[in-house]
């Protein structure tokens, strides 16, 4: 079903389904998991309360050339936590985030991973002109819909690396703010790291003795790998496991409905990873991943925090993370937000990310402004572990 009228430069669908199978040959962006129909197809299936909707850009000989992922959710100030409760303050005094009822916020871009994760562009093409050509699109597909016309509040563009704003700045253009999120952490895998011993062999070395004692700490826990026939069992625990860390979160989008994962295993098989972390019978954390061309992009954690000390269990799930990493062959690990100092440790270096916002008011959107430009990232202290 396509959810309004087509322009000349822009297709518009509500469905991963309704997007033809030429569509998606022609755009050719199924190696990127992140804009893989099957990918794409499992987020839409188990998060009844997100508002899907996929914009395909074409050139004049109507061929697609660009695919952007639209989301709506209801965003509430309760989502804003910590070093961001300024903006909870400010914006519940200017009225720019409603107090009581929910902001209606449209979103292009993935709200559960960290990255540029929401726009495919073809090769050779004028990215600057498909950028500004996106705006106007998400503008058309809000304008001529009488019903979204009325319910969205504002427009989030998300998680753009730095060598990409010369191209994304276009959106100022069309009224929307930048600012600075908390970074990527990124880990970069040598070609001669063979195996966890030669990453340990690469580092300084009060950072070897902090990952052996960590491995000390963390001996009784036993790691077991989530299989189809397995996954139901442990649900509920993962779940419980996840609204802790969930809850913690600074900035929430929205949350994760663990269901997810038991299609992603389903449809991606070992590029799926989802392992959990045993002391005893008692399910203590797990951590979930996927391989994406030559990354893993760790995806969510859940973690008993009161056992978290003691069994150095989040410090285990990053060197577990690297071993897979190593074990496959691969060339980065992608960390996502959170916890940088500790990730910086284990030889993860920060990519700075930049969200773009407007409000549909065009008062509140030049106050917006103002308060938008006090948003930094908190600081970390950055490590160094490795010997060069």
């Amino acid at each position: 079903m396509i959810s309004c009228k087509n322009t000349s430069t822009a297709l518009f669908y509500t469905s991963v389904a309704a997007i033809p199978s030429q569509t998606w040959e022609a755009l050719g962006c199924g190696g990127n998991i992140y804009f893989n129909p099957k990918f794409l197809t499992s987020l839409e299936k188990n998060h009844s309360e997100i508002t899907f909707s996929y914009i395909v850009l074409i050139d004049n000989h109507k061929q697609p050339i660009a695919f952007a992922s639209i989301k709506i959710i209801d965003f509430y100030l309760k989502g804003i936590k910590n070093d961001l409760e300024f903006l909870k303050n400010i914006g519940r005094k200017l009225h720019i985030i409603p107090n009581k009822k929910p902001l209606k916020l449209l979103i292009c871009g993935n709200t559960f991973v960290s990255g540029e994760h929401g726009v495919f562009i073809k090769e050779n093409q004028d990215k600057k002109a498909i950028v500004k050509e996106l705006a106007k699109s998400i503008n058309y597909f809000v304008n001529s819909n009488k019903t979204l016309k009325k319910q969205i509040d504002a427009f989030l563009l998300k998680d753009f690396a730095k060598e990409s704003l010369f191209i994304t700045d276009e959106l100022k253009d069309y009224k929307y703010h930048a600012f600075s999120v908390a970074p990527n952490m990124k880990l970069q895998l040598e070609e001669n790291w063979h195996n966890f011993d030669d990453y340990l062999a690469a580092m300084k070395t009060k950072f070897r003795v902090k990952a052996r004692k960590a491995y000390l700490q963390s001996a009784e826990l036993l790691i077991r790998e989530v299989t189809l026939s397995t996954f139901e069992e442990q649900l509920p625990k993962m779940t419980t496991l996840y609204e802790k860390v969930a809850a913690n979160a600074g900035f929430n989008l929205g949350n994760f409905n663990l269901e997810t994962y038991r299609d992603l295993k389903e449809k991606l098989g070992e590029d799926y990873i989802l392992k959990t972390y045993w002391l005893e019978d008692k399910m203590v954390g797990f951590v979930s991943g996927v391989v994406n061309k030559n990354s893993l992009d760790a995806h969510f954690v859940g973690i008993d925090y009161q056992l978290n000390r003691a069994y150095a269990i989040y410090q285990r799930m990053l060197y577990e993370y690297i071993k897979i990493g190593i074990s496959k062959k691969l060339k980065t690990i992608n960390f996502g937000r959170t916890a940088s100092e500790i990730k910086s440790s284990v030889g993860a270096i920060p990519q700075d990310l930049t969200m773009y916002l407007r409000h549909k008011k065009t008062i509140k959107n030049k106050i917006l402004k103002l308060f938008l430009q006090r948003v930094q990232p908190t600081p970390f202290q950055q490590k160094f572990p490795f010997k060069k």
